[in-house]
């Protein structure tokens, strides 16, 4: 009998639609909360498009990126309204939207929440987005930090970075709201897919 694979995977904020078509296709998904943050990864920003290109929107954190807490222990700063900022961000680059109105009543206390922890921002954010698209597949957290891959362990902590989070072209193509202006901007944030391309979007993620 073959061993259940476990896959590993970093906690990023409304993760990269490559994330998320690795999260659809592991047979038990962990997210790691034991690691030391990570600078330069998709584990406090995500990126949408807007009218002039990509954005990037980002969470600010006590102590800034050059902290070595794990991930777990890792605080947001919440002395500027940087939830306001990233609501008025999305309805600006997405109120043009196919599904945008559909979704923004759900989307919307999500940015009115205070959070003291970027796991709680990233997880919360993973639910709601599981919800929205009905993904019914469960994830655990990590109970300590292993050191490399194995057997039974796949890592894909490291996969998913800011220096190469647009090299993923074998995603899904979708119409983008400024497709026309810009060409595709592939691997955005689950965000611009699920405003784009609505609830159908678990189909192309599964079948891509």
């Amino acid at each position: 009998m073959c061993p259940i694979i476990s896959t590993l995977f970093d906690s990023e904020y409304f993760p990269c639609i490559a994330w998320y078509q690795e999260y659809l296709l592991a047979e038990q998904c962990v997210i790691e909360q034991y690691e030391h943050f990570v600078r330069t990864s998709l584990r406090n920003r995500c990126y949408i498009v807007g009218p002039n290109g990509t954005i990037t929107l980002s969470i600010p954190l006590e102590h800034g990126r050059n902290q070595r807490s794990f991930m777990k222990d890792v605080r947001v700063c919440n002395h500027e309204n940087w939830q306001a900022l990233h609501w008025k961000t999305l309805q600006a680059c997405y109120r043009r939207s196919p599904y945008f109105e559909y979704f923004e009543d759900d989307l919307r206390p999500f940015f009115e929440t205070k959070f003291a922890f970027l796991m709680d921002v990233n997880l919360h954010g993973i639910e709601i987005v599981n919800r929205l698209l009905k993904i019914e597949k469960p994830f655990s957290l990590s109970v300590q930090y292993e050191e490399k891959s194995s057997e039974e362990i796949k890592d894909n902590r490291q996969k998913f970075m800011a220096k190469n989070f647009a090299t993923y072209t074998h995603l899904p193509h979708y119409v983008q709201v400024f497709e026309e202006r810009l060409g595709f901007i592939h691997n955005t944030s689950i965000l611009d897919l699920l405003f784009c391309g609505g609830r159908p979007s678990l189909n192309l993620l599964q079948n891509t």
